[in-house]
């Protein structure tokens, strides 16, 4: 029987991840945080009264094991100057299922059936979510867009609502053998997946080792100037305890044009791996040459990165 690995992210950070792994003999399912309200989701979620759907979208097409053709129309933006514009046709799809099959989590499931994809894919809630973040400055900001907008330093996050999550997940979570935080934006991909103490709860009393598998590069607007033991230090203090057993860092000298790039362009630095730091706070650290350069984009290796995971969960 295959060991059972529950990721808890949002969308485009764990792509990479999520490639490689669907290669190995695991039992994957990916709860996805349901709180984004940028571009195309959230157009949809103020017409439509549904919860974030652009990250689902994006796990589904990264777990499909169907023509690579598929994958590319599910994630094509229209470019017209007209309505439709900015929309990806898989979050037009998404939509319509949500109101044929009535809610978010069977949407999926149909969907995820006709591409066939390998795993389970599982909205956090669904319900409508907005996340509210308030600030060290004393300013509450709603939207996970705006939070990481404002660029200030949070200082607490939580739900707007109260939130219902899926009872799939918890089963998810119970039966698991391994639970991975990330790959994604701290803030708003992987705490809005354990801002519940349903979830939290199922967290700490599974069986399950936990893993981090870290960022490559800073985030503004939620992780500036951040080493890895912060992040971690962040997790634990929503956790409410550290129960992380084993973190993945990227060993990988970044290029000097790329680091520059971003920069300029995204107030963006490489995340120091400060692994001594990390050893003291009890952790085991796996750490490898995990970075690519993808059309000037720094992302994890697919293939790299899963075999590390997959090593630690076959010991």
């Amino acid at each position: 029987m295959n060991k059972k690995i529950v990721i808890l992210c949002g969308g485009s950070g764990s792509a990479s991840l999520l490639r490689g792994l669907k290669r190995f003999p695991v039992d994957i399912t990916t709860v996805v945080t349901v709180a984004d309200d940028g571009k195309s989701t959230g157009k949809l979620r103020e017409d439509f009264d549904i919860p974030a759907i652009g990250d689902l979208n994006k796990v589904i097409c990264n777990l499909s094991d169907s023509e690579p053709l598929l994958d590319k129309l599910l994630l094509y933006r229209y470019k017209n100057e007209n309505y439709l514009k900015n929309h990806s046709v898989g979050n037009l799809l998404l939509t319509a299922l949500i109101d044929i099959e009535g809610n978010l989590s069977s949407a999926v499931d149909v969907l995820a059936k006709v591409l066939n994809v390998k795993g389970n894919i599982l909205p956090f809630t669904n319900d409508s979510v907005t996340l509210v973040a308030e600030m060290t400055d004393g300013t509450v900001v709603e939207g996970e867009h705006n939070i990481t907008a404002a660029g200030k330093v949070i200082k607490e996050l939580k739900y707007k609502e109260t939130v219902n999550v899926l009872p799939e997940v918890l089963k998810a979570v119970e039966e698991a053998d391994l639970i991975i935080y990330g790959i994604g934006s701290l803030y708003t991909s992987i705490l809005p997946t354990i801002l519940s103490d349903d979830v939290k709860n199922a967290i700490i009393n599974s069986k399950a080792k936990k893993m981090y598998i870290s960022n490559l590069m800073t985030q503004h607007g939620e992780t500036d100037d951040f080493k890895v033991s912060d992040c971690v230090n962040i997790i634990n203090k929503y956790m409410g305890g550290n129960y992380l057993d084993v973190v993945i860092t990227s060993t990988s000298m970044i290029p000097d044009n790329i680091r520059q790039k971003y920069k300029n362009q995204e107030d963006s630095d490489p995340m120091e791996a400060d692994v001594e730091t990390l050893k003291d706070m009890g952790l085991e650290v796996m750490s490898s040459d995990l970075t690519v350069i993808i059309d000037e984009l720094v992302r994890h290796d697919s293939m790299k990165t899963a075999f590390l995971v997959f090593s630690y969960l076959m010991r």
